[in-house]
């Protein structure tokens, strides 16, 4: 199962080109091997990238720093990315493919771990399922192919969870040990695993009081040093930099962390307030300040990020958005399989481990979901919400008990349950990142609910060179795309269409004044072939000053996976649709440049 699962990444990893983040994030491993610093991309942990820059450092790729910076802005570490694609050119789609299968194993990992724990928990069926879950999830499939920590996160997130419960149903130097180890090694992929430090204790507490058992001080020993492990292999991960600094070393950005603050400030650091600046700091510095700086982001000051839900744009999120979009982006199949998984376990209560057990997979599920639907400054991606899936995926693979069990009925509903579920995913296959489930019309009808890496993350511009390559009388075509990299390097025009007109807060409005020496005749649908974005078509507009939504009323002739649509626009289309919008027809357009001429 893990080999196939193996496959169908390593596959897909070769057929995609990057995606928006990815371009940042290889480079940024790059540096932290060749400069030996962690500036660079540091809102996130410095493990996949390090994994995935290691294939890359091996070859002769060539690398430019000329956009360097030591802030922990991510700004930097995009420029720097497109520079190496802009100087690596076409070989750059190669690089990302290596870098990609480097990251493979970890979810690998992910997927052992689901079955091993489905196992000790519910039986050999249950973890079968668990793994087949966790192999064939379109969720996992999209994100273990990226040169991204989503699945990485989430695959070590879940080990080191499984080897904690394995320390707390059998507690001994070894498994304290190696519970600390990768709950160090989880740190290191995403902050947002950091509440582990928290939550774990209290499962300990939790536990033995439930159990009614003492709290021996053997034990308590051993929790500690699990937590000093994982903060140890942390620091270690950035080679001790910064480590240990005191408090009022650093000046911060996000209001979680400056407190108030004078108008005009923009940062500061409400400890050395509270008299608190002597204190040190057992955290490497560019990770507390890559969590600031997410924190900041996520907090959204200005409403500089607007968020996209069910058609609606808004300048911040909704508290629901992770669970809409598991609702969609979640196979039916599965949601079947949940329900079956209550349905089993009303009828073997008496063959389940103590409930106690399940609330190390519950409080974490529980956690991430609550952690990530907090964050309402924004919404735009549903990955984030990841990690919180394979403890969803093992406890609801105790529906695998029914083939334990004289359940012939519960036996067929949950195969047939299953069999949807990967079928759906495999449907899809290998554009898993656009995956929307049967209930709002699959991958096509996903835009109306969601954007972003949700289904558009830059991924198919090389489908959409296959297609230009076989249909050549497609020309020439004018390309709105949403990614990272310029679509020159894949051997494509770089051309954009007409926008829809002049923009005022996102919105095209014809009463702002035209550009200099643009006039009504420049903007909206004019003749032609045309690709275009699916982001731009739900109004994404900061990446490229352009809105396209107008492509909306035209029919796709074509579509290079799911994330781009292929239009060709006739002047009468062009000129219906321009009457509709109020723009002038291109017949008068020539009159006007005709007269202009004489």
């Amino acid at each position: 199962m893990l080999t196939l699962h193996g496959f169908l990444l390593g596959w897909a990893a070769y057929r995609h080109s990057p995606t928006f983040d990815e371009v940042a994030y290889l480079p940024a491993g790059i540096s932290h091997w060749e400069l030996g610093r962690f500036d660079l991309a540091s809102v996130s942990p410095p493990l996949v990238r390090l994994v995935a820059a290691i294939p890359v450092t091996m070859t002769n790729a060539k690398t430019e720093w000329w956009s360097y910076d030591t802030s922990p802005s991510p700004a930097a570490a995009h420029a720097v990315g497109r520079d190496f694609a802009m100087v690596n050119g076409e070989r750059t789609f190669w690089l990302f493919t290596i870098a990609r299968w480097a990251c493979i194993p970890f979810s690998l990992i992910g997927g052992y771990v689901c079955w091993a724990w489905g196992r000790d928990l519910y039986g050999v069926p249950s973890g079968l399922l668990a793994v087949i879950l966790w192999c064939f999830s379109p969720n996992i499939l999209a994100h273990a192919q990226l040169v991204t920590p989503d699945v990485g996160t989430t695959a070590l997130g879940v080990a080191s969870t499984y080897t904690f419960w394995r320390w707390l149903k059998q507690p001994s130097w070894a498994r304290a040990s190696l519970a600390g180890l990768t709950l160090g090694f989880a740190q290191l992929t995403k902050s947002t695993l950091v509440i582990f430090f928290v939550i774990w204790p209290l499962l300990w507490l939790v536990d033995r009081l439930l159990r009614r058992q003492s709290l021996p001080r053997r034990e308590g020993m051993q929790l500690a040093l699990l937590l000093v492990l994982g903060v140890y292999i942390l620091n270690l991960g950035y080679g001790f930099q910064g480590s240990f600094n005191r408090l009022d070393s650093y000046q911060f950005v996000s209001r979680t962390l400056t407190g108030t603050l004078p108008e005009g400030v923009t940062t500061g650091n409400r400890f050395t307030e509270w008299g608190l600046g002597f204190v040190p700091v057992p955290l490497p510095r560019n990770y507390l300040l890559g969590v600031d700086y997410q924190k900041k982001e996520l907090e959204n000051r200005g409403q500089r990020q607007r968020s996209y839900l069910h058609g609606q744009w808004r300048d911040h999120g909704w508290w629901y958005y992770y669970l809409y979009a598991m609702a969609i982006k979640v196979p039916v199949g599965t949601w079947l399989l949940a329900a079956l998984a209550c349905a089993v376990r009303l009828h073997t209560r008496t063959h389940v481990p103590q409930w106690v057990d399940e609330l190390v997979l519950i409080v974490p599920l529980l956690a991430i979901l609550v952690l990530v639907s907090s964050q309402t400054g924004f919404n735009h991606h549903m990955r984030y919400a990841l990690p919180a899936f394979p403890y969803f995926f093992i406890w609801i693979s105790q529906a695998g008990r029914a083939f334990l069990l004289a359940m012939s009925k519960l036996r067929m509903a949950v195969a047939v349950a299953m069999t949807l579920s990967v079928g759906s995913s495999l449907w899809v296959y290998p554009h898993s990142l656009s995956y929307f489930n049967e209930l709002v019309g699959g991958p096509l009808g996903g835009p109306a609910h969601l954007i972003d890496s949700n289904i558009d993350w830059g991924q198919d511009l090389l489908y959409l060179r296959d297609w230009l390559q076989a249909h050549p009388e497609a020309q020439p075509m004018r390309i709105a795309y949403f990614g990272n990299i310029s679509p020159e390097i894949a051997g494509m025009p770089i051309e954009t269409p007409p926008g829809g007109g002049p923009t005022k807060a996102g919105e095209t409005d014809f009463t702002v004044p035209p550009e200099k020496g643009e006039t009504p005749c420049d903007y909206g649908p004019h003749p032609g072939w045309f690709a275009v974005s699916v982001n731009h078509l739900q109004g994404v507009t900061w990446n490229i000053g352009a809105d396209y939504r107008y492509f909306r009323r035209f029919t796709p002739m074509a579509r290079a996976g799911y994330s781009i649509m292929i239009y060709h626009i006739t002047v009468e289309q062009a000129d219906e649709v321009r009457s509709d919008l109020g723009l002038p027809l291109l017949s008068d357009c020539q009159g006007q440049a005709d007269a202009d001429i004489e």
